[in-house]
């Protein structure tokens, strides 16, 4: 018997090395899929300071226009076994807003944030926990505002808004046409597409960085600014606008170029950790 329940043993241990993956997935029920979308319009002057905390997974879009007024669209997909497991987490899954005086905070809400969970749903199913879901957002505000952005992994674009601006993302192809303000944005990995979308910048400074991924610079001709160009560690930069000039006795490399635009102006920096830089003309990129 023992000889017989060793060999048993042994040939469950083969299929579950070597197929038992497949044997799983065979099994496994497929996930079903539930959208809804939740909107909200508020009153919000120019000047004022919008925060958006993504879900873990989702995108975030942030269009300026001239309304003073905040529109929020999302998109909130939830997954799970059963219809009755889709309504649960179609319930308590999507977005809270807290309104101040001069701040607006979205707030992404889910199974991720434990202590919301506990007030939204007191026994909640343990085997819900872990399902996927996913938040993505379009968002316009006044022109004139300032941003406080801290995305999961998805899509990020900006574009029509100045202001003071710190932007975080785990990981993301993004895409910010940035025409002034004080910018910090931060990107863990992804590939970043920036294109500075005014000659002359208006504000402070802007900081762009991507630990790891690639980033594709895009120039006005004729731009009044400093411009600040690096590699950290791996890869290189590409540049092919050619009306940057060497500041401060330095050379340019293919690991840093630090130079003056036109008539020079604010400092405009853009880094990458590992990964590669392209420096381009947009007006010549668009033609092509």
């Amino acid at each position: 018997m023992k000889k017989k329940n060793l060999f048993k043993f042994i040939v469950i241990g083969i299929l579950l090395t070597l197929g038992g993956g497949s044997l799983f997935a065979q099994t496994a029920k497929p996930l079903l899929k539930r959208t809804k979308y939740q909107t909200e319009t508020l009153k919000f002057g120019a000047g004022g300071t919008l925060a958006v905390i993504g879900s873990p997974q989702g995108s975030i879009e942030i269009e300026g226009w001239s309304k003073n007024e905040i529109e929020i669209t999302s998109e909130i997909e939830v997954q799970g076994f059963t219809e009755k497991d889709l309504e649960i987490l179609a319930g308590i899954t999507g977005f809270t807003v807290d309104e101040g005086l001069v701040k607006v905070s979205i707030i992404s809400v889910g199974t991720h944030d434990k202590k919301y969970l506990k007030k939204a749903y007191r026994k909640f199913p343990k085997e819900l926990r872990e399902m996927p879901f996913s938040v993505n957002y379009k968002i316009k505000v006044p022109h004139f505002t300032s941003l406080e952005i801290d995305g999961g992994k998805g899509d990020f674009k900006l574009s029509l808004v100045e202001g003071m601006m710190r932007i975080n993302y785990l990981e993301s192809n993004a895409n910010m046409n940035l025409i002034g303000g004080a910018v910090q944005a931060t990107i863990g990995k992804g590939d970043v597409d920036v294109t500075i979308g005014t000659r002359s910048w208006r504000g402070q400074f802007a900081e762009v960085a991507v630990a790891e991924g690639s980033m594709h610079l895009h120039l006005p001709k004729n731009i009044n600014a400093n411009i600040k160009a690096e590699i950290l560690r791996t890869g290189t930069i590409d540049n092919s606008y050619e009306m940057l000039e060497p500041m401060r006795q330095t050379k340019f490399t293919d690991k840093g170029i630090y130079a003056k635009a036109g008539n020079g102006g604010a400092e405009l920096s853009f880094k990458v950790g590992d990964g590669n830089l392209t420096i381009a003309d947009y007006e010549t990129v668009a033609k092509n």
